[in-house]
């Protein structure tokens, strides 16, 4: 499997039955559902899939799971990141032995680091593996941000470090990312609301919890860009766009479920202590939910 990663990568959701146990059935349709909708990757034990609520067996187990269901039809992304190296590096060299094709490396979280303190973890867990890297930059969750220049020097110094999520939400950010350290590091915007500026941009691609739900429609986004066609870009972007700002207004990992159970699936709810959406948020991801489909009916 080549892990030259490009295009719409889906930050897969993680199912629940009843009893908070992990659906692997579940998980395997889900998984067959976004590959079928045209993602060019998956992402197994991110953000949205609720890795911060797993122990580490549930992680472990996850990749491998997802790794043998894929089975080589798109790169699998493992986010192995944790609030320890040791424990950051007994989980990525686990998923290297699963098969997954690249490692995506949360930086601690809870208590801030600074720069430095954080960028040794980096160091230290690329050096324990083989595998690419990709750096998941999330502030609002760690409490610490790896500006432009920092990724930037990380990549130029560390060989295996190939790629970066932002999810800074700092669009001048990601636009020096996208434009000053290409030659050095792909991007991958996660934020889901800045799909279509950050591939008109040039970035290598997107990282979507909403592609669990909307796969096909990110991913004529994605295809128009690539095709030159920037007017039938904006097009299928307007069309799926009330989806994505619907989810992304209320609590999000409840709203992918909740979307996901609105179309059919059986994904359970958030682990507790998360909460599923408010009434009044339900409406608005259904309804959103509904405004597609029937603009679906009318091409």
């Amino acid at each position: 499997m080549t892990t030259e990663l490009r295009g719409v990568l889906t930050a897969l959701s993680t199912p629940f039955t009843a009893d908070e146990q992990i659906d692997t059935l579940a998980l395997k349709r889900i998984v067959d559902r976004t590959i079928d909708g045209g993602v060019h990757g998956v992402v197994v034990g991110g953000s949205t899939g609720e890795f911060a609520a797993l122990s580490h067996d549930e992680r472990r187990d996850l990749v491998e799971t997802v790794v043998e269901h894929v089975s080589g039809r798109v790169p699998v992304i493992a986010q192995t990141g944790a609030t320890t190296t040791a424990e950051a590096i007994r989980l990525s060299r686990a998923a290297e032995t699963a098969g997954a094709d690249v490692l995506m490396l949360v930086t601690p979280y809870y208590e801030p680091l600074t720069v430095d303190e954080t960028t040794a973890y980096i160091k230290d867990v690329a050096a324990a593996v083989q595998l690419p890297v990709m750096l998941y930059n999330i502030p609002v969750a760690t409490g610490t941000n790896l500006d432009a220049d920092t990724i930037g020097s990380l990549a130029r110094e560390v060989d295996n470090i190939r790629y970066v999520k932002d999810s800074s939400a700092n669009w001048e950010q990601a636009l020096q990312l996208i434009h000053h350290h290409r030659d050095h590091i792909d991007t991958f915007i996660g934020w889901d609301s800045y799909i279509f500026s950050a591939l008109a941009e040039g970035a290598a691609g997107v990282m979507a919890g909403t592609a669990n739900v909307v796969p096909r429609e990110i991913v004529a986004v994605y295809r128009s860009i690539v095709d030159g066609d920037y007017a039938a870009a904006l097009v299928e972007w307007k069309r799926v766009y009330p989806v994505i700002d619907a989810m992304i207004s209320v609590p999000f990992i409840p709203a992918v479920k909740a979307a996901q159970r609105y179309l059919g699936e059986a994904v359970g709810r958030p682990r507790r202590p998360t909460a599923d959406l408010s009434p009044a948020d339900l409406a608005r991801v259904e309804a959103a939910l509904d405004l597609l489909q029937r603009e679906r009916s009318l091409t």
